[in-house]
């Protein structure tokens, strides 16, 4: 089977020189990602498309994934299925199409487009001619219409061999991974990073995926599977790394210091912190993120300038204008959405009645009360994947009591409830159990004081979204305390 691969059309308008430099990067991006499926593929440049050669041994079903597969790697933008056979005349190039075509144009309107190169004493419009007169000759139900055709019977002629174009899909298009340079993309796991991310890839910027863990092994799980899928899918060519850095403690500084309209905005700023010096070791020049203007509170001009000034890198943000309903789609079309149908937003719980346009003064000064140390042990505690490991030896994350109602709270023999929410909001909406007793342990502290907890009976931790206890009653899960469950808000 051989297919000719149409480069995408804004690399046919580059100058000679990055025109060539360009072919001859997607010549080896569809070698290394097709040779990871199949040894015996051969790959030749051309100077306006790309000719691929698969095994003649090949199961359909094997060549159904390479046809997939080649869909998906960005620089092509058309990709058809052909079978070269030699022609001589007109009349040979008639006897080899109709037989291909004539089921296809039966009723409907068509026309043909052919290219010709090499020596022949006929033109591309005489073959043209030939061809449609001997298509409708053969099938008086077609019309040829050349202006608004159903069905273009495409045909190339090069010197002596014909091209039949059996079938034809269209690519990713964009450029070929790698000619753009590098960046690093913050990835949640929700359905805006995983699209911004992908957005890189197509327009040829070889990108590494960075991580900030919020929540525990649970979120890692989650976010290491879509990452995987992305660069699996769509950047399998190139080796890239993902980066995990253990955020909890940031957070619970941030709980601790930051006054509640601005944890948002630092929060967010504490990442670029850290992104431009995870970015910087690597030597990758500039950051990547998801953020889209209104989207939520810190995606104002005003707050995503001060999250811009925390960053030694420059941030792109390649959804900056779209609606979320475009975003989704897209998710959906590259089939990132599953993933983040079933993760829990981490970013938005850990504060209330956010700034929409935060002071820059009182950002600077509740910064100043926080402890940068924090910061940095989390950086020095970060990890680094292969993006093509992601999957080797990942424990899937337990599952945790959860109780919904009130019943089955009072059929629980040994059972306290924890309030892990902060002080201000337990104020503000004290939790009433009086047949149960509770314990006020905000978030931030609960990791450390767990394991001082009496392990004579159940603990239910409480919050008013069901997130953050989620996240924690996994996270003590995994370090082996298997006592803690979660109250659900419902009750």
């Amino acid at each position: 089977m051989t297919y000719l691969l149409k480069l995408h059309p804004e690399i046919t308008i580059k100058s000679r020189s990055v025109r060539q430099h360009m072919t001859r990067c997607l010549a080896s991006n569809v070698r290394n990602t097709l040779r990871q499926l199949e040894e015996g593929v051969r790959v030749k440049g051309g100077w306006d498309a790309l000719l691929v050669s698969l095994p003649d041994t090949l199961p359909a079903g094997r060549v159904e994934e390479m046809e997939d597969t080649l869909a998906r790697i960005p620089g092509i933008h058309e990709i058809l299925a052909t079978e070269a056979v030699p022609c001589d005349s007109l009349d040979e190039a008639a006897a080899w199409i109709v037989p291909h075509w004539r089921a296809a144009i039966a009723g409907r309107r068509f026309r043909v487009r052919a290219k010709r190169r090499g020596d022949h004493d006929f033109s591309s419009m005489d073959l043209e001619r030939r061809l449609g007169s001997a298509l409708l000759a053969a099938e008086p139900t077609a019309r040829v219409d050349l202006k608004h055709p159903e069905i273009v019977v495409s045909v190339e002629l090069t010197h002596r061999r014909l091209q039949l174009i059996r079938s034809r899909r269209p690519g990713l298009g964009g450029y070929p991974l790698g000619v753009q340079g590098q960046a690093l993309a913050l990835v949640s796991g929700g359905f805006d990073s995983p699209v911004a991310a992908w957005r890189m890839l197509r327009r040829g910027i070889k990108t590494h995926y960075l991580f900030f863990n919020l929540g525990g092994p649970a979120h890692e799980t989650g976010v290491r599977e879509v990452t995987h899928h992305l660069w699996q899918r769509y950047s399998a060519s190139h080796n890239v790394d993902f980066t995990s850095v253990p955020f909890e403690g940031v957070v619970a500084e941030i709980l601790r210091t930051i006054p509640d309209g601005l944890m948002g905005v630092i929060l967010k700023r504490m990442m670029v912190r850290a992104a431009s010096r995870v970015a910087a070791r690597a030597g990758i020049p500039a950051l990547v993120t998801g953020d889209a203007i209104a989207q939520v509170s810190s995606q104002t001009l005003t707050n995503l300038a001060l999250i811009d000034a925390a960053s030694e890198l420059p941030i792109l943000r390649p959804l900056v204008t779209e609606d979320k309903q475009e975003i989704i789609d897209t998710a959906r079309r590259i089939d990132t959405a599953r993933f983040a149908e079933q993760m829990p937003e981490y970013c938005g719980v850990i504060s209330r009645r956010p700034h929409t346009r935060a002071p820059a003064d009182k950002v600077l000064a509740a910064e100043a009360e926080f402890d940068f140390r924090v910061l940095d042990a989390a950086i020095e505690a970060a990890t680094v994947t292969r993006a093509s490991r992601l999957r080797e030896g990942q424990r899937q994350p337990g599952e945790v009591t959860v109780v919904d109602s009130l019943a089955s709270l009072a059929r629980m023999p040994a059972v306290s409830v924890i309030d892990i929410r902060a002080p201000d909001e337990r104020e503000a909406a004290p939790l009433e159990l009086p047949e149960v007793p509770c314990l006020a342990i905000p978030f931030y502290e609960l990791q450390d004081q767990a394991q001082t907890l009496p392990g004579d009976r159940d603990y239910l931790l409480y919050c008013d979204q069901g997130v953050m206890s989620h996240m924690q009653a996994l996270h003590l899960k995994d370090r082996g305390m298997d006592h803690f469950g979660v109250l659900r808000h419902a009750c």
